[in-house]
């Protein structure tokens, strides 16, 4: 008798439900490194032998010995709910009473228009022309730098982020000053790719499977990045491809000029994002255009930048005058 062809390693059958669907690199990256804590937490055993309550201890250790955010807690409890549902097919249900981490009740920093700008102005290319677009048009940084030609459309004004959190595709707000040098910088590629410049011999990563739906795609010119890396990387079939740039570049070349401004505020990347959401609502745009800007799934979300704003408090005064 033949004996059973041997199960595939955990790892292997989480990566294949991942890309089944359809999930960021990032957040299998993410969930499987809170998946690998949580086995190591319970000395190695494997996640078929625990349950509900082995789950509830590693969140509630997470919370009083790790003393994690409460951000942080949410993502490790969705990483195994994730594995016990869609990988081993054993959803958890009840996990009973997890000790949580209180969300503390605290509003982003923004900057002013001028502040902005300064920081900008201190960057080089293609820092300024990213973090310009964060700015601009509300795009995070992994958005900004994922853009391909064929996502900002000169005509119509309007960039179209692909994939987006939550795996949403929108639209939002091509600024108008930077249809010039973003019209220079695709004009200049495309000189480049059209003599087969030795930098477009190697074909752009795609999503999931498009590189074998459309074998030309990888070369043609409206899927090329906006913002391409200068080195070639293996994508998760093991062929050389070109990535866009990485975004903790972008994240670096932005401290470093906050560091350097007259800025005495914190600020990073996703700071942008926020001061474009506050300076939409400060010049009278609607809360729902700015949600939909934003991709916002909740306008709830959206609200805590009308409490960034303070909006005259109703027209009450201190007594101070």
């Amino acid at each position: 008798m033949d004996s059973p062809a041997p199960q595939p390693r955990l790892r292997d059958q989480f990566e294949a439900v991942m890309r089944l669907h359809h999930y960021s690199i990032r957040t299998e990256r993410t969930y499987w490194y809170w998946i690998r804590y949580f086995i190591r937490f319970h000395r190695m055993r494997h996640p078929c032998e625990m349950g509900t309550l082995e789950v509830n201890a590693f969140l509630s250790w997470l919370a009083t010995h790790r003393q994690v955010a409460a951000a942080t807690q949410n993502l490790a409890l969705n990483a195994l709910v994730f594995l016990y549902a869609k990988v081993l097919l054993q959803p958890l249900g009840e996990i009973g009473e997890v000790v949580r981490v209180k969300r503390p009740a605290r509003l982003p920093p923004v900057l002013t228009h001028a502040e902005a700008t300064e920081i900008i102005g201190l960057l080089v290319q293609p820092h300024r022309l990213l973090a310009s677009l964060m700015y601009g048009a509300g795009l995070r940084v992994v958005e900004a730098t994922r853009l391909r030609i064929k996502d900002v459309d000169f005509d119509r004004q309007i960039i179209t982020v692909r994939d987006g959190k939550g795996a949403k595709d929108r639209t939002t707000l091509l600024p108008a000053s930077l249809i010039e040098p973003l019209a220079e910088r695709k004009q200049r590629m495309l000189k480049a790719w059209q003599r087969g410049d030795l930098f477009y011999q190697a074909g752009v990563s795609l999503p999931f499977a498009l590189a074998r739906k459309y074998p030309g795609a990888p070369r043609a010119f409206e899927w090329q990045w906006f913002f391409p890396s200068a080195n070639l990387c293996q994508d998760a079939t093991g062929t050389t491809v070109r990535h866009h740039i990485h975004e903790s570049s972008v994240q670096k070349a932005v401290k470093l000029a906050v560091r350097r401004s007259s800025v005495r505020k914190p600020a990073s990347c996703h700071t942008f994002r926020h001061t474009f959401a506050t300076e939409l609502l400060l010049r009278g745009s609607d809360i729902r255009t700015v949600q939909t800007l934003l991709g916002h799934a909740d306008v709830r979300t959206t609200q805590i930048y009308t409490h960034v704003l303070g909006q005259g408090f109703a027209g009450v005064r201190s007594p101070l005058g």
